[in-house]
């Protein structure tokens, strides 16, 4: 592929996962004639306390442009505000610096949310992945579809998807049914073995190990400390069945409460639990593809782990709205609930079943491709103007 006309190309990432979705697209898109690959590290990726994951970024052979740091001490609302605040203004001098023809943002987090903002005012259109979802349990719900309003040029996972955008009055021309990212590179990607991932985690695993991460469901304000006890006493039940992977919470409000629960509970378990602030991507798809199952709230659960084949126990209500195939089984944030889940997922027939039949709606066919197409096609600069697209009733 080629550049219609040279462009710098502008990344935001904020989290291990959208820079582990987001990885391939920004290598091969840097070995594009004409594109000049920009990429800005802000929130988690500069947080000692979560991994300093902007290493990760490095360590693929990316260059980070700018660092846009956020004070993440706090763990309630009033403190994530604030940072937001401290993220929009480094947001407006790093592009300010950076001059970027186009901005990509991923999701529907806070920093994303301040990013979008100070693109669109300081007149750099925003290609936006994976607008139109629905999680109804999270703030982040009222952030994806704000920055949908934001941006441009709009990637979606689902025919569906792409229909709530246009109804929200963006031109169909411009919203493009894509896939996920994180299915698509599961398709491509070699993993560990198991024996080299127990090495790398220093933790004889087997493969009877469940792969867990719990987020705080933001619009349930102070549920979480319970909510990750109850998942904590229904897997210690299970510990001498199987291990348990845990990767820590992100930065939203009460995740500080939820990450020393878990580190605490794995400190009482050693050998059978093992918590970790990033696996990083080679890590965290290897493990997919060699745990029992998916336990928690993450939306990889959904849209990565059925392309492994892998059972997933979506806990509670953080991702209620979301598609999902067969290979999900919801459940209460209750301990007894997420015990009868744990039953069914840990299931010899529903394991064999999920590897025989993955069942993906997120996956698609040459989504990198496509997405890749989309941002090298468009002719620069776009108008300044974006009228309402009304659907007709």
């Amino acid at each position: 592929m080629k550049a219609i006309s040279p462009r710098k190309i502008c990344f935001i990432t904020g989290t291990r996962a959208d820079f582990g979705i987001m990885s391939r697209l920004m290598k091969d898109l840097s070995q594009v004639e004409g594109v000049t690959l920009q990429i800005v590290a802000t929130n988690m990726h500069l947080s000692a306390r979560h991994g300093m994951t902007v290493d990760e970024i490095t360590a693929e052979g990316l260059h980070v442009d700018e660092r846009v740091e956020m004070d993440l001490s706090g763990d309630d609302r009033r403190s994530t505000v604030k940072s937001m605040s401290q993220c929009l203004g480094g947001m407006a001098d790093a592009l300010d610096r950076l001059k970027p023809d186009i901005c990509v943002i991923l999701g529907d987090r806070y920093e994303m949310l301040a990013a979008a903002s100070a693109a669109m005012i300081m007149g750099v259109p925003v290609a936006h992945l994976y607008g139109g979802e629905i999680t109804e349990g999270a703030y982040d719900d009222s952030i994806r579809h704000a920055i949908t309003k934001l941006s441009r040029i709009h990637f979606t996972s689902t025919e569906e998807y792409r229909r709530r955008i246009i109804a929200m009055g963006e031109d169909p021309s411009t919203v493009y049914r894509v896939g996920a990212l994180g299915a698509d590179n599961i398709a491509s990607m070699s993993v560990m073995t198991l024996g080299e991932l127990e090495e790398s985690l220093g933790m004889s695993l087997s493969d009877e190990f469940l792969l867990a991460t719990f987020h705080p469901v933001t619009l349930e304000p102070g549920q979480a400390a319970a909510q990750t006890r109850a998942l904590l006493e229904a897997l210690e039940e299970r510990l001498g069945q199987t291990k348990v992977l845990f990767t820590m919470p992100n930065s939203d409000s009460e995740g500080d409460t939820v990450a020393s629960l878990i580190a605490a509970w794995a400190q009482r378990h050693p050998g059978c639990v093992k918590a970790v602030a990033s696996l990083g991507r080679a890590r965290y798809y290897s493990a997919l593809r060699h745990c029992m199952a998916v336990v928690g709230n993450s939306s990889s659960g959904l849209t990565e782990a059925p392309s492994m084949g892998v059972p997933t126990l979506n806990i509670g209500n953080r991702q209620r709205g979301r598609a999902q195939g067969a290979t999900i089984v919801n459940c209460e944030a209750t301990r007894g609930d997420i015990s009868a889940g744990l039953d069914m997922v840990m299931s010899r027939e529903m394991r064999d079943r999920c590897r025989r039949n993955p069942d993906n709606p997120y996956a698609f066919h040459g989504t990198l491709e496509a997405i890749m197409k989309v941002l090298l096609s468009t002719p620069l600069p776009l108008p300044a103007f974006k009228p309402f697209y009304d659907v007709a009733w």
